[in-house]
């Protein structure tokens, strides 16, 4: 059975959203995030529909209050109840594949909280949660026993993956299968044709072991962009000099050149302790009609805006600032997942 791996800019009927709360590690910035998560939702709602996932009922009803507070239209919501550790949709949300029926299905995944580095086991089994909860309509999902997360891998739509060796090739998220074996599975469950690994690149305060949406993303069948570092000074300057030199050697099915949309590191955020935060505008989401953009208060902001505006020429770009979010290492890409517009 053939399958086809959709690409975020494919029609989009909802985008998940997992709810922080007070017993999670945003306690401590909690007012922020959920602010941020509101104006996600916001954009979200303006164009799709949107799926949160609260704790329980209470948290339910603190939700769609504050969703109401900030103008959400609330038709275009729907809530599931279950239990999170954290609130990373992107990398414990479902994978969407077409089967040859044009029908599609729903991937579940393993997610072991980045190779065992955080409590998991309520985050991995939200998918599961939602769909006996109906939240996922008729589509079925299969539960597979492979790690693997979302923000680790781009696809075009056409078979090829974009990936990072760092992440796929950790030993502690699949630790029995090597290269080739990896490369089978992604085939046989996702349709890959081709595998184009990233050997470099890495962002400080990054745990994720180098998730691709966070350097490298996908535009368009013939479009990446990718995060650059202009300061010699700066750690980052090599590596990300070295993923761009590896970005410009590959090729599309056709044989072409990429064409590749630069993106500037912003300076660099510390957190309280003084750890630099991993703050990328690669981290944007594609949803209908729009892209949302992470945004850092740094003069690189209005830079990858514009330049992402080149690489969406027919959709609006929409920065939101992710400051809080980046305190806990991730950014606007790691907390949503897009579901199809196939979706009964």
């Amino acid at each position: 059975m053939s399958r086809i791996f959709l690409p975020e800019w494919a029609p989009q009927s909802a985008v998940m959203l997992t709810w922080p709360h007070e017993d999670t590690d945003w306690a401590f910035i909690l007012e922020e995030a959920e602010a941020v998560f509101c104006r996600i939702a916001l954009e979200v709602t303006k164009r799709q529909g949107l799926i949160v996932t609260c704790r329980n009922e209470a948290h339910e009803i603190h939700v769609c209050q504050r969703l109401t507070d900030t103008g959400v239209d609330m038709t275009r919501v729907v809530t599931g109840l279950a239990e999170s550790n954290d609130t990373w949709a992107r990398d414990h949300g479902p994978l969407t594949v077409l089967t040859d029926a044009e029908s599609p299905l729903l991937l579940d995944f393993t997610f072991n909280g980045w190779g065992g580095k955080y409590e998991a086991d309520a985050d991995n089994a939200i998918s599961r949660q939602l769909h006996q909860q109906g939240i996922f309509g008729n589509l079925p999902l299969t539960t597979l026993d492979f790690v693997l997360e979302g923000g680790s891998i781009e696809t075009d739509g056409q078979g090829t993956l974009l990936t990072t060796r760092q992440c796929l090739m950790s030993p502690t998220r699949n630790p029995d299968l090597n290269e080739a074996a990896i490369e089978a599975l992604l085939r046989r469950e996702l349709g890959v044709e081709r595998v184009l690994w990233l050997n470099h690149g890495h962002l400080e305060g990054d745990d994720t072991d180098s998730h691709v949406d966070t350097l490298a993303r996908l535009c368009s069948p013939d479009t990446i962009a990718h995060v650059v570092c202009d300061d010699p000074e700066d750690p980052h300057h090599a590596p990300l000099a070295a993923m761009t030199a590896e970005l410009e050697a590959f090729r599309t099915p056709e044989g072409k050149p990429y064409r590749l949309i630069p993106l500037p590191l912003p300076a660099p955020i510390r957190d309280e302790e003084g750890r630099r935060l991993p703050a990328t505008h690669a981290n944007f989401l594609i949803i209908n009609g729009a892209v949302l953009v992470p945004t850092y208060g740094d003069p690189t902001d209005a830079v990858s805006l514009t330049r992402l505006a080149e690489a969406f020429p027919d959709r609006e770009i929409v920065g939101i600032d992710c400051r809080a979010l980046i305190h806990q290492f991730g950014s606007l890409h790691c907390v949503t997942m897009q579901l199809p517009a196939t979706i009964d």
